[in-house]
């Protein structure tokens, strides 16, 4: 599947336009991380834009989150993108991470939330204003977007990432596509 098709196939399925805008953040992370490890851009693109595509027809406790999107994304996607979207949510489908796109896609998603929410609290609400330093910051603010799990943003340890490098990689890849996001 190329990334117009995959686009096309989200839009079907998730409605909610800042859930897109979500999905746009963290394939461009995704992709980012890929260029720096030296992996696969294409595939890991696929599976942050791909990776909430169920998101709208899940139950309130989101058990089956990704568990759905197997199904939508069957013969259509690399099972190791599918296995990705699945091991995000672990905690609810037992489905554990086990390779770096795993760990990449966990961590992708918990920190682009918290870059959002970062640059949503400077003066002109700009990607363009955010620094490293202001995401180190609210990082450590446990009250601060306390939706965005902190313990997942360190799976970036897991791909041999500090944090901090993390974080840059991240603020760069939702700069690069701050218009589409009206950040």
């Amino acid at each position: 599947m190329n990334r117009e098709d995959a686009l096309d196939l989200l839009e079907q399925n998730v409605k909610n336009k800042n859930l897109i805008k979500h999905c746009l953040a963290v394939e461009s992370i995704m992709k980012y991380l890929a260029e720096y490890l030296n992996e696969d851009k294409e595939k890991w693109s696929l599976a942050g834009l791909l990776h909430d595509i169920d998101i709208e027809k899940c139950k309130e406790d989101y058990s089956d989150h990704g568990l759905i999107a197997e199904n939508i994304l069957k013969d259509k996607v690399d099972n190791d993108i599918i296995n990705a979207i699945k091991s995000h949510n672990f905690e609810k489908t037992g489905f554990e991470p086990k390779n770096k796109i795993d760990f990449a896609l966990i961590a992708a998603d918990a920190i682009s939330g918290l870059i959002i929410a970062t640059a949503l609290m400077q003066p002109n609400k700009k990607l363009s204003d955010v620094k490293v330093e202001s995401i180190v910051k609210k990082f450590k603010k446990k009250d601060f977007a306390r939706n965005c799990s902190r313990e997942k943003m360190l799976y970036c340890e897991k791909l041999g990432i500090d944090k901090n490098k993390f974080f840059e990689i991240a603020l760069k890849a939702e700069q690069s596509i701050s218009n589409k996001l009206g950040l």
